[in-house]
């Protein structure tokens, strides 16, 4: 009696992008069992492959790994890009991981929707083997985009994969890709940017400032640095102050309760303001007149400010400080 072959099935990274929609779709007109990881961290939420998943019927997993991220992060091997974006180490922690639910969970191999030659720094051919390498899966990752100018992987030559239905796309020209998603009916896809915020520079700097002024952080401190201004009042005061309502909410919402401390104008509409952590007196006084500067509250005539920590609400009235003469606090 013959048996019937084993279904293939293949792991692949996802970013929501289109070249990680198509490559997935490659495979799949294969007959090839995909299944997607993505992976969660303030710096690059799940969003855009959530709605991939969805929209292309492609099972998805989301694994948080922050904690794993950050300990790159402080010391990556290659270094960082133009910013804190640390992109061949975070290729090959990510390939890492998928590569243990892989080995866990009996997928055949591994695959990405990169394209040669597409990024100047992290998609070179060095650049990807560097990534294979220290993965711990060196010959199980497909990038099937690109495949015809790459090696050729184990699934591959152990016939898994049909390498003649793979594709040959490099550079950084996204026609082919375009033509590609029209055959598959892929209509629903985001714009091609950078979805990190390690790339963006003011993310950067305020995460370095973290970085040389705390030993330890939570996931709601990295999400805070992604609203507002940040001011370094000394090296155990960082001030947060909204510049939208958006942002108001934002800096409500991802506070700690148990120590941190709201600022708020009382009778003028304004910002508001968040103190991290426990902070001296006299720091309160500075952070308040810094708050009441951003409102509307009159320049040259007191204020009140109200306080609000884990002790309950007081006030504080102060003289506003005028955003110019703080700019030199600015992170």
């Amino acid at each position: 009696m013959n048996h019937p072959a084993k279904k293939v099935r293949a792991l692949g990274l996802c970013s929501g992008g289109l070249d990680s929609i198509l490559s997935a779709l490659v495979l799949r007109k294969q007959g090839i069992h995909v299944e997607w990881v993505t992976f969660d961290t303030p710096f690059f939420p799940a969003v855009k492959a959530r709605k991939a998943s969805e929209n292309n019927n492609i099972p998805l997993r989301v694994e948080k790994i922050t904690t794993d991220y950050i300990e790159m992060l402080k010391n990556p091997n290659c270094g960082y890009g133009q910013h804190m974006n640390p992109c061949l180490d975070c290729h090959a922690l990510m390939f890492q991981k998928a590569g243990q639910i892989m080995q866990a969970e009996g997928f055949d191999f591994l695959f990405s929707g990169e394209v040669l030659g597409q990024r100047p720094m992290s998609q070179t051919k060095p650049s990807l083997r560097f990534v294979e390498k220290h993965s711990g899966f060196d010959g199980y990752i497909l990038r099937p985009l690109s495949a015809k100018k790459l090696p050729e992987t184990i699934p591959e030559q152990q016939g898994l994969v049909d390498r003649s239905r793979l594709l040959d796309i490099a550079g950084r020209g996204r026609k082919r890709q375009i033509a590609l998603a029209k055959e598959y009916g892929v209509t629903d896809y985001p714009a091609p940017a950078g979805g990190c915020l390690l790339t963006d520079k003011g993310y950067s700097t305020r995460l370095r400032d973290l970085f040389k002024h705390q030993t330890t952080y939570t996931e709601d401190d990295l999400n805070l640095l992604k609203y507002g201004r940040h001011f370094r009042l000394n090296t155990e005061t960082r001030l947060i102050v909204g510049r939208t309502q958006q942002e108001n909410d934002a800096l409500f919402r991802y506070r700690d309760r148990s120590r941190d401390t709201v600022l708020k104008t009382l009778k003028y509409p304004g910002p508001t303001a968040l103190l991290p952590k426990d902070a001296a007196p006299e720091v309160f006084t500075l952070a308040a007149a810094i708050c009441a500067g951003y409102s509307k509250a009159p320049k040259d005539l007191p204020t009140e400010v109200r306080i609000t920590g884990g002790d309950g609400d007081s006030t504080v009235k102060v003289i506003p400080i005028a955003p110019a003469e703080v700019s030199k606090f600015l992170i």
